[in-house]
């Protein structure tokens, strides 16, 4: 029953996730972001006490439900397990000696780099940031595609439930890590069941040590016992040691798979209300020094400098050339360092952005910013009235705005060069950009022979983008947004009143 109960709300809870993250018609709302709210590193990350107090006191009180119920990595492996004891009905696991140096090596790298500003290794092990990145990079776009087959299907029957999506990878650099995410922990899961979980994920190690002192935990009778050993060989854990009746209980996942498979009910999930013994092996026990050594290089690693937040990016605009000193962060992200410091690019942002305008980053925000996302002009502009970004990041890597907030946040500010417009390069009216400034940062005044050309007000910009986007000067544009390191308050748009005069009639 126990097992059961834990299957139906870990996929429920997977495939409400999966879905929300490849929903491009808004069919679940946008609520559904608390899913990954949930989630251990975004909540460490984002200050969130109340949810970092409910894991806690959840893995103190049941173990690592966390991790076979709430992690959607942990459930994709469950399945990858799955799949492989279908094929192979004589599947079994071997009790296997914990790789304790393995496990605290990497979470001390994870926590060095984390308070170094070097994020891109804690979204690289972050298990729910690598899912994210596996739905939106991988199977989002698949699932585009199916969606795009069944639109040619229903409309030569003339039903048009349906509709046609362009399908964009929005970056390579994206696609292929996650594609080998996918590859190496779904190949593991599939090998050597939960070995990822228990060797390489730093969530994985830290429940662990809080669950070997949990009050309820998988308990085995010895009375009842009689050492078949099938409880250790369906183990996807690899953590019981049935010569010994022993559970290493940092390592159990409280999958149940365990209790549902003993043929004599020798196994149980119990309050452990008598004092331990020393029954665990020994080496599952992180020593004194160890943890000493980890908190050292931790307090070492808040005075280290930060990592370099932006690498100059060489930008050739026509004839004349500049270089971008700054990426555009989204709005509500503070600053880019604020940012990079809080982001574990799960690309939820980047997935449920309706303009397309957050992509991936390669070293926009330098090596340590890998992957996070930054504002590109290419597929779209930032909606002026969207502030979809801002609610739904799981980490405060990007804080709530409302409308208003918005509309006076400047992530950037907007650049004209001249000699690249065609208005003055072709002598042709043009206008676009202006159009599509929703501030009129951007307006059109005299120019020459009759034509107007683009004159600009960076105060009043608030790097919406939409004139860098719809700019047809290619292959460089002749209008385009510098990012702001740190977002600044544009001025107030000031809309000139007219004078009303009474008319009598109808005016002629």
């Amino acid at each position: 029953m126990l097992r059961k109960i834990r299957i139906g709300i870990s996929l429920t809870i997977f495939l409400l996730f999966t879905f929300y993250l490849v929903d491009f018609a808004g069919i679940l709302p946008n609520s559904f972001h608390v899913l990954a709210h949930m989630q251990l590193i975004p909540a460490l990350l984002g200050l969130n006490l109340g949810i970092l107090l409910f894991l806690l006191v959840l893995t103190w009180l049941t173990g690592r439900s966390y991790c076979s119920a709430i992690c959607p990595l942990g459930i994709f492996q469950d399945i990858a397990i799955w799949i492989s004891r279908k094929r192979d009905k004589k599947k079994h696991y071997d009790y296997r000696r914990a790789l304790n140096r393995w496990r605290w090596g990497i979470l001390l790298l994870i926590v060095v780099a984390g308070f170094s500003g070097f994020m891109f290794l804690v979204s690289l092990f972050d298990p729910y940031s690598a899912y994210g990145r596996i739905v939106v990079n991988v199977l989002k776009p698949l699932y585009l595609v199916v969606n795009n087959f069944l639109t040619w299907i229903f409309t030569m029957f003339d039903n048009y439930t349906f509709y046609y999506m362009d399908i964009i990878v929005t970056s390579v650099s994206a696609l292929i890590i996650a594609f080998v995410t996918l590859l190496v922990v779904g190949y593991l899961a599939y090998r050597y069941g939960r070995i990822y979980c228990n060797t390489v994920c730093p969530v994985g190690t830290l429940l662990g040590f809080i669950s070997k002192y949990s009050l309820f935990k998988v308990h085995i009778d010895t009375s009842k016992c009689n050492s078949c050993g099938l409880c250790a060989r369906k183990c996807k854990a690899s953590c019981i040691d049935s010569k010994k009746h022993e559970i290493d209980y940092s390592r159990c996942v409280v999958c149940f798979d365990c209790i549902d498979n003993c043929r004599q009910g020798a196994i149980s999930y119990t309050l452990r209300y008598k004092k331990e013994s020393q029954k665990n092996i020994s080496s599952d026990e992180p020593d004194i020094s160890k943890r000493t050594f980890v908190a050292t290089l931790t307090a070492v690693a808040l005075t280290a400098p930060k990592s370099a937040m932006s690498q100059s990016v060489g930008v050739l605009i026509g004839n004349k050339p500049y270089k971008k000193e700054h990426p555009l962060s989204p709005p509500g992200s503070i600053s880019a360092e604020h940012f990079n410091q809080h982001c574990t690019a799960c690309h939820l942002c980047v997935s449920k952005c309706p303009s397309h305008v957050l992509k991936p980053s390669l070293l926009e925000y330098g090596v340590g910013g890998i992957l996070q996302p930054v504002m590109n002009f290419e597929n779209g502009f930032c909606n002026y009235d969207c502030t979809l970004c801002s609610e739904i990041c799981p980490n405060k890597a990007i804080l709530p705005l409302t409308k208003e907030e918005k509309h006076l946040t400047q992530v950037g500010h907007v650049v004209f060069i001249e000699e690249n417009c065609i208005v003055h390069t072709d002598n042709t009216n043009c206008g676009a950009c202006a159009e599509h400034c929703p501030t009129q940062a951007v307006t059109m005044v005299p120019y020459r022979d009759g034509l107007t050309i683009p004159k600009i007000n960076p105060d009043i910009c608030v790097g919406c983008g939409g004139c860098e986007y719809v700019c047809p000067v290619r292959p460089f544009r002749a209008i385009h947004i510098e990012g702001n390191p740190v977002h600044l308050q544009a001025k107030p748009i000031q809309i000139n009143k007219v004078d009303e005069t009474e008319i009598d009639d109808f005016g002629f």
